[in-house]
């Protein structure tokens, strides 16, 4: 090689090097922020930390609602799209075909985030992760399990796929349950993979822990026994409150028909409505007791005061009200255990105007119950019209009111507490809660004694007895209200009981809208349903018996 050659090579070597030097020099110190931010475009990313909601539990600890971890998928068409090939590897995995899920990133190429799906399993997130496919992002999230499923989905409620409480007490306690996520800086490869985590820049708050005061076996007790009476007897719905005397705390709560918080989209809307708290009802002659408190208040009755009911109907500006026979002279007490109509009317009757109706509202009737659940009613109960008779005598018993089956529970429990208006709630309590007295305790005691022979074998509610306890209750069986009025083919039957009578424990409302078997009464079809439940609940509770062992008495076919 000549020379000039070597020397030309040798320079065109150093010249080149040197420009390669300068732009090193120039990148390096120049444009460091610019590289520095581009790379961190590409590689930096800010991870979120979820915080999972709080568990919720019955009053003993069993997890009614926990968060299981899982993961969804997705993908920024807008800087990558997932490959058709690698779409074929990965829809089984998603249970998906891979033209869905091609068709779904297709539509959406300007955007810079696109699930391809939430709620994945975590085992099933670990396979895709192996596959590598260029483009999917993984988040981390957290999923609801409801391991009571549909025996406590009304009083438990559930969430949506973000989390969100959307029935329930997990709607009315969200805030509480709902916790805050956190954050991070990582480093991440070019296939989105965390090589590191550089930087917390906040701390998850995880959501609070809650205990309700409902007690998991009592609930699984109702649930089974409402779901076989609403089958059993071809009714369109169902409801059971339980309380507990002492607190007001709801110690189970269900409804017929339910659904599945784990699968609620298969229940539809009718299933997921929590009906002991949304509908109302005419209470019927469960009101009747609460004319008898007006009764006695008053000073003019007492229970041995003698009433006529001859001729077995009495009409009143020109609505018959009739009794099914002609039971003549009775005193307030069998009026009472034999639900006349009659009777009762005619107490009313005699009775200041506002009587019943101050003693209604004082015991709750027409207020919020405010448990803590959502979609709590008010009912209807209003002082229009009591300058009319027939106004009062339907009020004495249990028409022209409605209630929902939470505000009847409230209603009695004046009664079983000895006449103190006690607050309901949801959640598990430290302590009982103050009270109002609104009834005088010796004449709530009285009343709640004179319940006890609605349940004996003269009563309207034999089937409601339970072997070796003293029980008290009332029925009532009231006519639905169609396109035409009042109907005497459908019906509601109710039934309100409290145990055991020596020292009450708790109370009970049962409620059957619209069976449609030859059997339509209170006595007849709400009654068993709380002497099964009862029966249950006093033996789990521990509650020795109180009464003599007795045998269930043929249920009589009559409405009250």
């Amino acid at each position: 090689m000549k020379a000039w050659r070597h020397y030309f090579l040798l320079s065109l070597l150093f010249v080149g090097s040197a420009a390669v030097a300068s732009r090193v020099a120039w990148l390096a110190f120049l444009e460091k922020d610019f590289l520095q931010d581009e790379g961190d475009a590409r590689s930096l990313r800010t991870e979120t930390i979820p915080s999972y909601r709080g568990v919720i539990y019955d009053r003993y600890g069993e997890p009614l609602a926990v968060s299981t971890p899982v993961v969804a998928v997705w993908t920024d068409p807008s800087r990558h799209r997932v490959a058709k090939a690698d779409l074929q590897r990965l829809a089984p995995h998603l249970e998906t075909d891979a033209e869905r899920l091609d068709a779904l990133v297709g539509k959406n190429l300007d955007k810079s985030f696109v699930y391809l799906k939430r709620r994945v399993p975590w085992s099933t997130a670990q396979r895709i992760r192996k596959l590598r496919i260029e483009g999917l992002e993984f988040q981390r999230e957290y999923q609801r399990y409801y391991p009571a499923g549909e025996t406590a989905a009304h009083i438990v409620g559930m969430t949506n796929i973000d989390d969100v409480g959307l029935e329930g007490v997990e709607l009315s306690f969200d805030p509480v349950l709902r916790g805050r996520h956190g954050s991070k800086l990582v480093l991440k490869d070019r296939l989105g993979t965390i090589i590191r985590d550089l930087e917390f820049k906040s701390a998850p708050r995880m959501g609070r822990d809650l205990a309700l005061s409902i007690d998991l076996r009592l609930q699984y007790a109702a649930y089974r026994e409402l779901k076989n009476a609403v089958a059993g007897h071809g009714a369109r719905s169902g409801s059971v409150v339980i309380l507990d005397v002492g607190t007001g705390e709801i110690l189970a709560l269900a409804n017929q028909p339910s659904y599945n918080p784990n699968e609620p989209l298969r229940a539809g809307l009718a299933g997921m409505r929590n009906r002991a708290v949304t509908d109302v009802y005419e209470p019927g002659s469960t009101v009747k007791p609460f004319t008898v408190i007006a009764a006695l208040e008053s000073g003019r009755y007492r229970p041995d005061t003698v009433i006529d009911t001859s001729p077995g109907y009495v009409r009143i500006r020109g609505k018959l009200i009739e009794d099914p026979l002609d039971r003549g002279r009775i005193t307030l007490t069998r009026a009472l255990h034999k639900s006349s109509q009659v009777g009762i009317a005619k107490v009313a009757l005699e009775l200041p105007p506002r009587a019943v109706h101050d003693v209604l509202r004082r015991a709750g009737a027409g207020d919020f119950v405010s448990s803590g659940l959502p979609g709590e009613t008010m009912g209807h109960l209003d002082d229009a019209g009591l300058e009319h008779p027939l106004v009062r005598a339907t009020m004495a018993f249990g028409y022209g009111l409605t209630l929902s089956p939470l505000q009847l529970a409230q209603a009695y429990l004046t009664l079983a507490s000895g006449g103190v208006r006690m607050p309901i709630s949801a959640l598990k309590l430290d302590s009982p809660p103050e009270g109002e007295r609104v009834f005088a305790a010796a004449t709530a005691a009285t009343v709640l004694n004179l319940l006890e022979g609605v349940t004996s074998r003269e009563g309207t509610a034999p089937g409601a007895r339970v072997p070796g306890y003293r029980v008290a209750g009332k029925t009532g069986t009231t006519r639905i209200v169609d396109a035409a009025g009042y109907t005497d083919k459908r019906h509601v039957a109710l039934f309100v009981g409290v145990a055991p009578l020596t020292d009450p424990r708790f109370l009970m409302v049962v409620v059957i809208n619209d069976a449609s078997g030859p059997r339509i009464g209170g006595g007849a079809v709400a009654a068993p349903v709380f002497a099964r439940v009862a029966e249950r609940a006093l033996r789990l509770m521990g509650v020795p018996p109180d009464g003599e062992q007795v045998a269930v008495a043929h249920v009589p076919e009559g409405r009250s």
